[in-house]
């Protein structure tokens, strides 16, 4: 018999979205009122948060405190990590992640949107398009997330005047365009009080546009990868100790986008070695096909070397193998990323040595400008670099492949994660300078 958790599962949709904003501007707030208002929260939750609330010498229930959930965020009354909820409505599945809005945590922020559909940037009606807000459309704009919302929040606090509304949005719109932004929604909302969050305002009768709610339900889901170029990146080699079946030999892995089929002809890379897919092995059970985001072991036709971090692709449709990757980056550490740093750079199951060749150029975020050969890149700073890798890697071009187009790279002294990469992604940068010499064994 269906149940009733998989007749949703059967005829709703996911989106997965994001919510950013600076410091005080009601993220956390807005989360807890659309899972309060559209129901989504257990009567232990809401009584939990109640009895928090209380031993604060609140009069009501913090929303805020339904995603707030670290014992540090509750004192200091801000978000420090990323928050995930599932929620679901009749008309959509949805998971959520609440970002950081303090400039300290901007990291997370990139963690929370890379694989979001949706950006809700919350804004502060009082204070309009602040620098905080412009970091966050700028990395939504590289992420390539392909809806953004400008919730205009905390419109109670300015008598909800239609003209606040208009001149933040038609601010916001202009600088989003310049940054390619495909498509932005703005929307009035006062979190605190409910209005058009989940229901229609009635304090704001000049706007006519959906609910931040009524938007997330219907807007246009896209992030169905089973067309795009046919990616495996192999995390496990899998050799049972079986009677019966002694010379199995699996690559398993999550299928990263597009699709695979048994007799298709494939490429090992960056190896370069051809064959053909014999089988696929799906939860234990042979399957012909098998597409994004399952979870698969490929049988190969021919015992070639295939081992983790290989990447397997369809060879009509192979991407090329390079040493040298140009990217533009978030830097996310709190050290300085500079001309000739050591780092290691993961891209999907592979991890290898490089060297940060160059920096051309740092986006400034008050006018779009680029700062030519800064020399480094701080803590949230956006910039274009050249690596050079110490093994050939086959990648993608992020506008391409959001999978396969990205990576990260880690100092490799304490694993510390440095910087998020999106392969190909550009703000039109200069020229570079002359390669950093580097003469110490790194230098590839």
């Amino acid at each position: 018999m269906t149940t009733t958790t998989e007749a949703l599962a059967a005829t709703t949709t996911l989106l997965r979205f994001a919510t950013a904003g600076s410091v005080d501007d009601g993220k956390s707030t807005l989360v807890g009122r659309l899972l309060h208002d559209s129901k989504s929260v257990l009567t232990d939750q809401l009584e939990a948060v109640a009895r928090a609330s209380a031993s604060r010498g609140q009069d009501g229930p913090d929303l805020a405190l339904l995603t707030d959930g670290l014992r540090a965020e509750r004192e200091q009354g801000i978000t420090i990590d990323v928050a995930y909820r599932y929620f679901a409505t009749p008309r959509r599945r949805f998971i959520l992640a609440d970002t950081p809005g303090h400039v300290q945590y901007t990291r997370n922020m990139v963690t929370g949107a890379s694989t979001a559909e949706l950006t809700v940037i919350l804004v502060d009606a009082r204070n309009g398009v602040v620098e905080q807000t412009r970091r966050h459309a700028a990395i939504a704009a590289l992420l390539r997330v392909p809806h953004v919302v400008l919730a205009v929040n905390k419109m109670d606090l300015v008598g909800y005047r239609e003209p606040v509304f208009a001149a933040i949005a038609e601010e916001f719109t202009a600088y989003a365009t310049e940054l390619g932004v495909p498509e932005v929604t703005a929307i009035p909302i006062s979190a605190l009080a409910g209005d058009n969050v989940v229901e229609p305002s009635a304090h704001m009768d000049w706007y006519g546009g959906p609910t931040v709610l009524e938007h997330l339900e219907t807007v246009p889901v896209s992030h169905d990868l089973a067309h795009c170029h046919a990616r495996l990146p192999v995390q496990y080699v899998i050799r049972p100790q079986s009677a019966e079946h002694p010379d199995y030999r699996g690559y398993a892995g999550q299928i990263a986008a597009g699709s695979f089929r048994v007799g298709e002809q494939v490429t090992v890379l960056p190896s370069g070695r051809t064959t053909t897919i014999s089988g696929i092995d799906l939860l234990g059970e042979p399957v012909d096909v098998a597409w994004t985001t399952q979870s698969v072991t490929l049988l190969l036709a021919d015992d070639i070397d295939v081992s983790r971090g290989d990447l397997i692709v369809p060879t009509k449709d192979a991407p090329p193998t390079t040493q040298d990757v140009e990217a533009t980056v978030c830097h996310v550490a709190d050290a300085a990323l500079t001309v000739g740093h050591r780092v290691l750079l993961k891209h999907g199951t592979r991890t290898v040595k490089a060297i940060v060749k160059d920096i051309p150029s740092r986006l400034t975020l008050d006018d779009l400008s680029l700062h030519p050969h800064p020399g480094l890149l701080a803590a949230n700073d956006i910039g274009r670099v050249k690596i050079r890798t110490a093994e050939p890697l086959p990648v993608d071009a992020y506008a391409d492949s959001r999978r396969t187009g990205s990576f990260i790279l880690i100092d490799p002294a304490d694993g510390t994660t440095l910087t998020a990469g999106m392969v190909g992604e550009s703000f039109a940068a200069p020229e570079p300078v002359k390669d950093a010499a580097d003469d110490d064994g790194w230098d590839f």
